[in-house]
């Protein structure tokens, strides 16, 4: 193995990409071809590049994603979807994050919601931005629970904190008094100081009776709903079209009529 009081140093200030760098030019039969500013670039794109990966893979730890893997690149733009590539692409490109604004993913159980948030989830560390993903439901049995044994503080500032926060699967059931509280103290926040990704199977027009007061649903909904983009995803569920039939029709024919 090389050794290199230099390449040590590299080693002990943490400096990984460059340490790589230089031990695949030092091998290089061309090496001495290099210049000295051609090296040191390349140590340093190495640097970066390793840096940059290394900074995304701990924000999509962070994130805790429902689908880890899912991507921008691997979305399905099938017409029966109603998912418009331009606009889809456009939002990938970030600037509704820098902005500050929300993105609204609706649309019937098992079109794709979760997937496509984690995907924008995804993409967002990638554009580093800090994520977080959470249910809603398993959300605000947190809540309750921290309030009680004196964690809400401490959840709530984590929730706020997150550039890009991803909720996932709104209006499962009407809210009670103190999911109402808990949600507008969220969206309170955040407003225009951090995006927030929502997913539901209910249309936006409904989520005033979800929220159930008027007065709360008003100020929850201003805070979410007027600087949100939207996306409604139509179709059959993408679980039944990619679930394998269990029988094929011979073997239905055999056991329906032996």
């Amino acid at each position: 193995m090389l050794t290199n009081p230099t390449l040590d140093q590299m080693q002990a200030l943490g400096l990984a990409g460059m340490a790589a760098a230089w031990r695949e030019l030092a091998e290089r039969n061309n090496a001495n071809e290099l210049s000295r500013d051609e090296w040191l670039g390349l140590m340093l794109d190495r640097e970066v590049a390793m840096r940059a990966d290394k900074r995304v893979r701990n924000r999509l730890a962070s994130a805790r994603l429902r689908f880890p893997e899912a991507c921008i690149e691997d979305i399905d733009f099938a017409a029966s979807r109603g998912l418009d590539r331009r606009g889809t692409m456009a939002l990938a490109q970030g600037e509704w994050l820098k902005a500050h604004e929300n993105l609204i993913v609706t649309g019937q159980t098992g079109t794709g919601k979760s997937w496509l948030a984690c995907a924008f989830g995804r993409q967002a560390a990638r554009l580093d931005h800090s994520v977080l993903y959470v249910r809603v439901p398993r959300l605000f049995e947190d809540l309750a629970l921290a309030r009680l044994d004196g964690r809400f503080p401490r959840l709530i500032d984590k929730l706020t904190r997150a550039q890009l926060l991803i909720l996932d699967d709104f209006g499962t059931h009407s809210l009670t008094d103190q999911q109402r509280f808990h949600l507008f103290e969220i969206v309170e926040e955040r407003y225009r100081r951090k995006s927030t990704l929502i997913t539901a199977q209910v249309p936006v027009a409904r989520w005033h009776d979800l929220i159930a007061d008027p007065t709360v649903a008003d100020a929850i909904l201003d805070r979410i709903v007027h600087n949100a983009h939207r996306i409604v995803l139509q179709g059959d569920s993408m679980r039944k079209q990619k679930a394998a039939p269990l029988l094929t029709g011979t073997e239905n024919g055999e056991i329906n009529h032996p």
